[in-house]
């Protein structure tokens, strides 16, 4: 897969909080820089925009034919568990030549919660 044809949302819950979004920013800018050529766009559920509608667009304007979208919360609840998915399954049926994939939320992974231990003890 070319490296343009691959899009990230960073999925997040939102605030009307300005600074409530600088972490997801930096894990975007820390994408970007980590590979400069994957298309990277941060998307929230609600309160802020833009929404994982308009993300995805952007990304599949800019090129992008494989989108994945990693959910950046800690706990699995109803938004990740039921809202997120029904999201993900509305885009593919309305963009079929590009393929969705949707991560486990980031709290799921166990390398994370390595870190996040590590970050306490520390």
């Amino acid at each position: 897969m070319e490296k343009s044809s691959l899009g990230i949302v960073l999925f997040g819950h939102g605030s009307r909080d300005p600074l409530w979004h600088l972490p997801m920013q930096a894990v975007a800018q820390r994408i970007g820089a980590l590979n400069p050529g994957v298309l990277v766009q941060c998307a929230y559920l609600e309160l802020t925009q833009p929404d994982l509608p308009t993300a995805t667009l952007s990304l599949m304007a800019a090129g992008a034919k494989f989108i994945t979208v990693v959910p950046l919360f800690l706990g699995v609840g109803k938004h990740a568990r039921e809202d997120l998915p029904v999201l993900v399954n509305s885009l593919q049926l309305q963009h079929p030549t590009v393929t969705f994939k949707l991560q486990c939320a980031v709290g799921e992974d166990p390398r994370l919660i390595d870190q996040l231990a590590r970050i306490a003890i520390s």
